[in-house]
């Protein structure tokens, strides 16, 4: 969850709705809107970027698991001026998530090695409305670039956060460029509106992206991408 600009506030209650330009949507009633029979939702506007064979991946399950309170489901899109094999090789280094998230302290893996069910601490710097999170590894898939993590602890307040990352190659310049969408799925914490934790978690986010963007574009360059 690292990467919160400066003028943001230490907590999620206390954001304020400042918006931002980013491609996304899909909080409380949204969710309705987008969901389909099969109780999935589409989160995130994305439609139109990525082929659908990639946007399935961002469909989300709206309903809350416990029964206990609302659910926030959205996405970002980033494009990036690398092609897709220099993107991928820094966003599937689930052992190195500082690579690109600059508000990472550290991170270490505490069970597994890399592959699916591989567990990671992440601590993050201070300052932030949080200190820890512990994440498991739900998808790696290094033929469709796809990366899916849940928290399943850790000292934060997100609780049952699930996030997709594609990656895929730019239809305007397939060898040369790339379109990143994450999304993600999450309670709404208690004492926070959907609006509240959606600004707030898309901002991360969008932060986080713009980050990976100068990762690769330098990897692409000729620099070095992960240490």
């Amino acid at each position: 969850m690292p990467c919160i600009p400066a003028s943001s506030p230490s907590s999620i209650h206390h954001h304020h709705h400042q918006r931002h330009r980013v491609l996304a949507m899909g909080c409380g009633a949204e969710l309705a809107a987008v969901q389909g029979a099969s109780g999935m939702a589409r989160c995130g506007a994305h439609d139109g970027e990525v082929p659908a064979e990639v946007s399935r991946h961002h469909e989300h399950a709206a309903a809350d698991p416990a029964g206990s309170g609302m659910r926030c489901c959205s996405a970002v899109v980033q494009h990036v001026a690398a092609p897709a094999a220099d993107v991928w090789s820094v966003v599937r280094r689930f052992d190195q998530p500082q690579a690109y998230k600059r508000f990472v302290r550290s991170c270490a893996l505490v069970a597994g090695d890399g592959g699916v069910g591989t567990l990671r601490e992440v601590r993050v710097v201070s300052g932030l409305p949080a200190a820890s999170s512990r994440e498991r590894l739900e998808v790696l898939d290094d033929e469709s670039h796809v990366l899916s993590f849940r928290v399943v602890g850790g000292e934060h307040r997100l609780k049952d956060y699930l996030s997709v990352t594609t990656v895929h190659p730019s239809p305007a310049a397939p060898s040369s460029a790339t379109v990143v969408v994450e999304s993600y799925v999450v309670d709404v914490p208690p004492g926070n509106t959907v609006e509240d934790t959606r600004v707030f978690i898309d901002t991360i986010v969008k932060c986080n992206l713009q980050s990976l963007a100068k990762t690769a574009e330098k990897l692409a360059a000729g620099g070095r991408a992960v240490s």
